[in-house]
């Protein structure tokens, strides 16, 4: 039972899908009157056996469980769960409170106590303490996981090639459809999958990027899916930390038999089973995939499986290589210099007009990546490489003017060899007319 009522206690609250576990009906419906107009979801269970089916079939964010029920108390019902995967934090009701049941709760993971009888405002204080300290523990796991990972950097260009890609993100933001990202490695793949989250109804919710050539085979399946250890504790994976937003897969050629095998289910029905748990978790995300080999490749020589690869490339978003969208240089040169100098605490460098055509001509293998290494590494040196520096002078007056015409002449040249010469094409990608580029063609004795 769902409801879209916004909650007055926030979005933690109003998210939140919840599962009363009750034998009193009186109970039940106190506690759906007050839950229902202020979160996402409500379900009741009039028993420990009602209460399995429920977890069987959907995930609960929290758990409101009394004590004293026919046939199994409820600290038991939560150990058994615990044992084959209740990743729920549970609120347990109890008008007998005492030391020994005050430890056994711990010991089989109850996140809050709560005493019969008890108002309104009490259970909802609870869920919201419950609630608040489960998204922190949450949250500071994704951190750790983003900072190890390192930050991506801005989603920044404005030529023809690089419009095409933004446009093609515009149009799947809204959809749920799987994206696979394609192109040399440093081209803005991840970039480029976090401006479609961003742009996405799931923008409030975890972008969790993953590089899968980063794991060990043997530690990777853990990392995604959870574990449940040798001491009977879950472990959530990132998949499951992930929930509601969207996971991002890098390098997906590198992942393991096992992992390929284990993802075509995520892909099919949207749910997971942790490491050595006997219950699968029913998620809602959005997968995206990112790769710089050739899986079509790899799937004929048999290293990648061919079911999988088709379930992830419903669309393909393939990144241009920097020296493909050589006018988007400029600006990214200025961020990253504006960045890093800012960042490092250091003194910017002088992006002159020699630098620039230096840098427009220079094919940059490692694309944006080497781009952000090359300046970082000058903003710490003081100095661009000899095959980078320019004049060091300050571009104005007739100077700029000259220094503006080398640039302009090289960037429509470099539009014009795209276009394979043919110049009506080319003032269509530069957005301007076919007499401007005759007339600076002329000009320049072309």
């Amino acid at each position: 039972m769902e409801t879209n009522t916004t909650s007055d206690y926030g979005p933690a609250l109003a998210g939140a899908s919840i599962l009363i576990v009750d034998d009193e009906v009186g109970m039940r419906h106190f506690l759906q009157k007050i839950l229902l107009p202020r979160v996402k979801r409500v379900e009741l269970a009039g028993s420990a056996a009602e209460a399995t089916k429920h977890l069987d079939n959907a995930h609960f964010d929290v758990v409101i469980l009394d004590n004293l029920m026919p046939g199994k108390t409820g600290l038991n019902w939560v150990k058994e769960q615990r044992q084959i995967g209740l990743y729920a934090d549970v609120i347990m009701m109890t008008a007998y409170a005492d030391l020994e049941t005050a430890i056994a709760a711990l010991r089989v993971g109850i996140s809050d106590f709560i005493l019969k009888p008890f108002r309104a405002n009490q259970i909802l204080s609870s869920v919201m303490r419950t609630l608040d300290r489960s998204h922190l523990q949450r949250d500071n796991h994704l951190l750790r996981h983003e900072l190890s990972a390192g930050r991506a950097g801005a989603f920044l260009g404005r030529s023809v090639v690089f419009e095409d890609v933004r446009n093609m993100l515009a149009r799947l933001a809204p959809l749920p459809t799987s994206v696979l990202f394609t192109g040399e490695s440093g081209t803005g793949k991840e970039i480029a999958a976090r401006t479609l989250h961003s742009l996405s109804s799931r923008s409030d919710k975890p972008f969790v990027a993953v590089n899968c050539a980063a794991f060990a085979p043997d530690k990777i399946m853990q990392q995604l899916f959870g574990e449940r250890d040798g001491e009977g504790n879950n472990h959530h994976g990132l998949l499951f930390l992930a929930d509601g937003g969207t996971l991002f897969l890098d390098e997906v050629a590198q992942m393991p038999d096992a992992l390929q095998t284990a993802l075509l289910r995520v892909l099919d029905d949207q749910r997971v089973r942790p490491v050595g748990s006997e219950r699968e978790i029913p998620l809602d995300l959005r997968l995206l995939f990112a790769t710089n080999a050739n899986l079509e490749e790899a799937v004929a020589k048999g290293t990648f499986r061919a079911d999988l690869y088709h379930r992830m490339n419903v669309v393909n978003v393939h990144m241009p290589k920097l020296s493909d969208r050589s006018e988007d240089i400029v600006e990214l040169a200025a961020h990253f210099m504006q960045q890093l100098s800012k960042e490092l605490g250091m003194v910017p460098l002088e992006l002159d007009a020699g630098t620039l055509l230096k840098m427009r001509r220079y094919d940059w293998p490692g694309n944006v990546r080497e781009m952000r290494n090359l300046i970082e590494r000058s903003v710490i040196l003081g100095e661009f490489p000899p095959e980078f520096a320019g004049d060091g002078d300050k571009v104005t007056g007739e100077a700029a003017t000259e220094s503006l015409d080398l640039v302009m002449q090289r960037h429509i040249l470099h539009i014009l060899d795209q276009s394979d010469g043919n110049r009506a094409e080319a003032a269509r990608r530069l957005g301007v007319s076919r007499k401007t580029i005759d007339r600076k063609c002329a000009a320049w004795g072309f």
